[in-house]
């Protein structure tokens, strides 16, 4: 279940589109953060046309503190990197990058969504969004059921 949850809170980056400026910024340097999980959706999964591949979940420090207490502070920052699964020798193995999801704490400036602020970018694009319209508002609408944890699905692996 927790798979599937996780999928339909990504689920907000599934539509491609070009808006204005994002409010929440291409996370850089994001693989050098700790790595939370992975996860393979494969063909038969009812996401699958949306969300079919491998994904890597990473956080920031503060984000760390947040998977550890359950409470996430300002500037924890989460990323969703949404890669293509291709199958290669009996292995599968990582394809092209499908689409950066990010979600930044900063309960001031994203009140109404929880104090998370939502972004996607197509393709790893950092001048690309992968969602048409309101992020936040699009986002925050799959993560709502998640208010005792803070609106994120993942926890982290022990």
């Amino acid at each position: 279940m927790k798979p599937l949850l996780l999928a339909l809170g990504a689920l907000c980056v599934a539509t491609a589109g070009i808006a204005a400026e994002p409010e929440v910024a291409y996370p850089e340097g994001y693989r050098d953060w700790r790595h939370v999980k992975s996860m393979l959706i494969e063909e038969g999964h009812p996401l699958h046309a949306a969300f079919g591949g491998i994904h890597h979940i990473y956080a920031n420090d503060t984000a760390l503190e947040g998977y550890r207490n359950g409470r996430f502070a300002d500037g924890a920052v989460i990323v969703f990197d949404l890669l293509e699964a291709k199958r290669s020798d009996a292995a599968v193995v990582e394809g092209a990058r499908k689409v950066v999801g990010v979600m930044h704490k900063d309960s001031q400036r994203f009140a109404a969504t929880g104090g998370w602020g939502f972004e996607g970018f197509a393709g790893g694009d950092r001048q690309r969004r992968a969602v048409a319209g309101d992020a936040a508002t699009a986002c925050f609408a799959c993560h709502e059921p998640e208010r005792e944890h803070d609106y994120v699905f993942s926890r982290a692996r022990d």
